[in-house]
C-alpha cells in the first residue's frame, strides 16, 4: 500500500498526487463552507480532517525524511503539493504549515531545540509561526527592522513588535528576526526561536485580510528572556537564513496557489460546458475562448517556472531569480484564473454559492505575501542587469551558477 511506504519512483509520486486529489475533492471541498465559518468551529473541523489525512498516510509529504517525510526531492513534491493546494484549507489539513519550519530547524537548530520541538511539530501537536514583518518597518528592506535582542546572563532580552504573522494565536513557537548587533545586516541580524509561553510575549490583536480573518495577528515582545541556545544557525546569520527560508517558502506557497488556479480553471470550463453554458453558447464566443487560453497559458507557464526553480533547489544551484519570477508568475496565474472564472460564472461567482469569492480574496493577497510583486520585479530586474555583460545573459544557469549555493 502506497501510504505505508516511502514514495520513490515517478509512478509512486503520481499515485500519491491522485490520492491527495481524491481526498481534497471528496472530503475537503464539500465542507469548505464549514471551514470558512467561525474560527473555533473551523479549527475543530480542520483537526478532524487532519487526523483523516494522517490515517490515510497523506500527512507531511515533504517533511524531512527523518521526521516521516515521504518525498525526498522538492521537484517531485510539487506534483503532490499542487493537489494539496486545490483548497485554501488543504495546506493546513495536510500538515504543510509546518514543512518550512521543520526543514529550517532540522538544518540549523541545536540539539536541545531539535529534541524539544521537532517531533511535536511533525506530529501536528505543536504549531509554529514566523515573525519578520513589523508595523514600523518596510517589509522589503530588512535594514528597517527594529526588533532587537541583547545577550545578558545567558539569555537574549528580546523586544519589538511583529505583525501579519500567520497562526499568531495558535503558535507555541515563533521564529523571530531581530537585530543582535550594530553594523552591517550581514552580521547584525539573527533568528531567535521564541516559545510563546515566555513572560513578555503577547498576542496584541488579530488582523483580518480583505475583511476576513485567516489566522494572522500582531505580536509584541517586551524584554522576553530567550535562552542563548535558541539561536537558529549562528549569531549574526539571520540575513542568510532569511534568504534560505524565502527560497523554499516562496516555492511552497506558490505551488499551492497554482493548485487554486487549476481549480478555478476547472470551474470555469465546467460552467462553459454546463447546460446553462451551452444555452448561452459560451464556447462559441471569442472572448470566452481567449480567457480559457490565457488562464491555461498562465498556469502552464507558472508550473514550468516552479519546476525549474525546484530543480535548481534540489541541485543546490543558486535560484533566487528563478524562485522570484516563479512566485510572481504563480500569483498572476491565480489572479487571472479567479477573475476569469468569476466573469464566466457571473453573479453566482461573486456569491457564497461558489468558492470563487474566497479564492479571489486569496489571489489578491498573493501579490503582497512573501514579497510584494513590485519589490520582486525590481530586485530581479537589477539581478538580471547585473548578470548581463556585453554579450547578454547566459541562460545556462546550472553550469554557470553551480557552486554558488542558494
Amino acid at each position: 500500500m502506497l501510504s505505508a511506504m516511502r514514495v520513490g519512483s515517478a509512478q509512486d509520486v503520481d499515485e500519491r498526487a491522485r490520492q491527495v486529489r481524491r481526498f481534497v475533492d471528496e472530503r475537503i471541498l464539500p465542507v469548505e463552507p464549514e471551514l470558512a465559518a467561525e474560527p473555533r468551529q473551523a479549527a475543530r473541523r480542520i483537526a478532524e480532517l487532519s487526523a483523516q489525512a494522517r490515517a490515510a498516510g497523506l500527512w507531511g509529504s515533504f517533511y524531512p525524511q527523518a521526521l516521516g517525510g515521504r518525498i525526498a526531492s522538492l521537484r517531485a513534491y510539487l506534483l503532490v503539493a499542487e493537489q494539496e493546494g486545490r483548497s485554501e484549507y488543504g495546506p493546513a489539513i495536510f500538515g504543510d504549515d509546518a514543512t518550512l519550519d521543520l526543514h529550517m530547524l532540522s538544518r540549523h537548530a541545536g540539539e536541545e531545540i531539535r529534541q524539544r520541538f521537532l517531533a511535536p511539530l511533525a506530529a501536528g501537536t505543536m504549531v509554529s509561526s514566523y515573525g519578520m514583518s513589523e508595523p514600523d518597518s518596510i517589509g522589503s528592506i530588512p535594514a528597517t527592522l527594529s526588533s532587537h535582542a541583547e545577550l545578558v546572563d545567558g539569555h537574549w532580552r528580546l523586544s519589538g513588535r511583529k505583525w501579519f504573522i500567520c497562526r499568531a494565536e495558535r503558535a507555541a513557537l515563533v521564529t523571530v528576526i531581530a537585530r543582535t548587533a550594530p553594523g552591517p545586516l550581514e552580521s547584525g541580524l539573527s533568528m531567535l526561536l521564541v516559545p510563546t509561553d515566555l513572560p513578555g510575549f503577547r498576542v496584541e490583536r488579530p488582523l483580518s485580510i480583505l475583511g476576513r480573518f485567516s489566522g494572522q495577528g500582531e505580536l509584541s515582545f517586551d524584554q522576553v528572556q530567550v535562552p542563548a541556545s535558541h539561536v537558529l544557525g549562528e549569531v549574526g546569520q539571520g540575513l542568510a537564513l532569511m534568504q534560505e527560508r524565502l527560497a523554499l517558502g516562496r516555492i511552497l506557497r506558490s505551488v499551492h496557489w497554482l493548485g487554486l488556479a487549476q481549480r478555478c480553471f476547472d470551474l470555469m470550463c465546467a460552467r462553459i460546458h454546463s447546460a446553462r453554458g451551452v444555452q448561452a453558447r459560451l464556447a462559441d464566443k471569442q472572448l470566452v475562448r481567449q480567457r480559457v487560453f490565457r488562464v491555461y497559458q498562465g498556469i502552464a507557464s507558472a508550473r514550468a517556472l516552479l519546476h525549474d526553480a525546484a530543480d535548481k533547489y534540489d541541485a543546490g544551484v543558486a535560484n533566487s531569480i528563478e524562485v522570484n519570477i516563479a512566485k510572481v508568475a504563480a500569483s498572476q496565474a491565480l489572479s487571472e484564473a479567479a477573475d476569469s472564472a468569476i466573469q464566466i460564472m457571473g453573479a453566482e461567482g461573486l456569491s457564497e454559492l461558489s468558492p470563487l469569492s474566497g479564492i479571489y480574496r486569496t489571489a489578491r493577497t498573493t501579490h503582497i505575501l512573501d514579497g510584494t510583486d513590485d519589490a520582486l520585479v525590481s530586485a530581479v530586474g537589477r539581478q538580471l542587469l547585473d548578470s548581463c555583460d556585453e554579450t547578454g545573459l547566459d541562460f545556462d544557469w546550472p553550469s554557470v551558477m553551480a557552486g554558488a549555493g542558494r
